[in-house]
């Protein structure tokens, strides 16, 4: 596959996580696909992965990713840009809910679907806009 068809896929997958359509995603991941979170848990499959996104746009109703730059080399596309969006729920007040962070993902691209997809990013100002106290 080549190197723009691989970029197109890729960030057609960002535009469905944009638009929160769990259906789509589900539609452009492998039957092996897995989805690696920035702490290194893994969620494989397509069921678990319908269910992952479908709690995390509950939990981050309006959850966004902005894409800056991407580069390809053979499967891999890497993503940079920034991740924002507001925590639900009352453990913190609403202003204090909201959060951006800058943010890369890997995407690994085999046979039109992704395979994988990896985020890296520093989660702190997630956890606290959760009300999460880390240690």
């Amino acid at each position: 596959m080549a190197e723009p068809d691989i970029v197109r896929i890729a960030l057609h997958f960002v535009n469905e996580i944009n638009r929160h359509d769990v259906t789509a995603l589900l539609a452009l991941v492998s039957d092996d696909h897995v989805f690696v979170d920035a702490l290194g848990h893994e969620v494989r499959g397509r069921d678990r992965v319908r269910e992952a996104w479908t709690a995390y746009f509950g939990m981050v109703p309006d959850y966004r990713i902005l894409i800056e730059d991407h580069m390809a080399a053979g499967v891999v596309v890497a993503l940079f840009g920034s991740a924002s969006g507001t925590c639900a729920g009352d453990a913190v007040p609403a202003p204090s809910r909201r959060w951006k962070i800058p943010a890369a993902w890997k995407a690994v691209v085999r046979d039109e679907h992704v395979e994988r997809w990896q985020v890296y990013a520093d989660n702190e100002p997630v956890w606290k806009a959760l009300g999460v106290k880390r240690t």
